[in-house]
């Protein structure tokens, strides 16, 4: 009998073993896409956050940052300024209030 109780316990902790191996491996292939649909409150990204690489919005994205890099830092502050005025937010590099 004791023999017995001591080979359950052995084949229930190989499958808790298995088992817990099982999810460390599911777990890194879900979360490079599901991390994109926690909401911001439970730590997901923030709307800001760029897209990722490999998506068509991420090229359109390195070509807008590539486009503002080029342009002349005037011309760049300026752009700033508006935006900020649109979302109603300080331009970047205001004076606080």
């Amino acid at each position: 009998m004791r023999f017995e109780l001591r080979g359950v316990r052995i084949v229930g902790a190989v499958v808790m073993l298995g088992a817990l191996t099982g999810c460390g491996s599911i777990n890194s292939a879900l979360t490079t896409g599901m991390a994109d649909y926690v909401p911001q409150w439970a730590g997901g990204l923030p709307p800001d956050a760029p897209p990722r690489p490999g998506t068509a919005r991420y090229d359109a994205y390195m070509q807008e940052q590539e486009r503002l890099r080029k342009m002349p830092a005037a011309e760049r502050e300026k752009l700033e300024a508006a935006k900020a005025a649109e979302s109603g937010q300080p331009a970047p590099g205001a004076p606080a209030r």
